[in-house]
């Protein structure tokens, strides 16, 4: 749990704050400041759904607008990855145990620009940016791969090293590792109530270059309400 002190605080600050940073701002259509809170259904591509299935998380968000169409907005989102059977299948194996379970969590924090065009009721907006992505795996208890077991993708998700093509034999219960990465997609707004609240629904392509073979590609549909 202490990897996880951080980038929680960093998420409870942030919607400690925004309370206030409503408060203090004159929020119409024509305001200087967004902020942004959501829920993704983030969605595994390619290799990542290997080892991950859907995901779930939150996402919450600030940043500049410089006019009706340009934006910087910076995101903090969290994810849990719900590991699949096929990834843990090798690890429980090893264990001689079908009890063996395992999960990871990808916190991302990311500096994005923002292209809308708003009208009164709907809108519609590209954005992406560059971040950084940490991602963190732990199992249920401590797995010892056998001598000479292969090196494969698998093994390197959840952080055991290879040497010659085979695992390095030794125990591995938790994994931690950051990347720099990016993202780009698009979404559309609906205005509610007050003229400054709109809800927003997003897709997003993310990609973080982890080593090993354990690049990460994952797309988060998201719902949520900007401010």
């Amino acid at each position: 749990m202490s990897r996880l002190t951080t980038p929680l605080f960093t998420l409870v600050f942030i919607l400690g704050i925004l309370p206030f940073t409503l408060e203090a701002q004159e929020f119409d259509e024509d305001s200087r400041v967004n902020t942004n809170i959501g829920f993704p259904i983030t969605v595994p591509v390619g290799r990542t759904s290997d080892v991950t299935g859907l995901g779930t998380g939150i996402t919450t968000g600030a940043g500049y607008n410089f006019n009706q169409h340009h934006a910087f907005v910076g995101e903090f989102m969290w994810n849990w990855l719900y590991s699949t059977d096929e990834s843990l299948a090798p690890l429980r194996q090893a264990l001689g145990s079908s009890e063996l379970n395992g999960h990871s969590n990808l916190f991302v924090l990311t500096g994005n620009y923002r292209f809308e065009v708003r009208g009164r009721k709907f809108g519609g907006y590209f954005i992406g940016g560059p971040g950084l992505y940490y991602r963190n795996a732990d199992l249920t208890t401590s797995v010892t791969p056998l001598p000479g077991t292969a090196c494969t993708p698998i093994w390197q998700w959840w952080g055991y090293r290879c040497s010659s093509g085979a695992v390095v034999v030794s125990p591995t219960s938790s994994f931690s590792s950051a990347v720099l990465g990016g993202n780009a997609g698009a979404g559309f707004t609906i205005a509610v109530g007050e003229p400054r609240y709109r809800l927003y629904f997003e897709a997003r392509y993310h990609y973080a270059p982890f080593g090993n073979n354990n690049s990460i590609r994952f797309i988060p549909i998201t719902t949520g309400i900007r401010f």
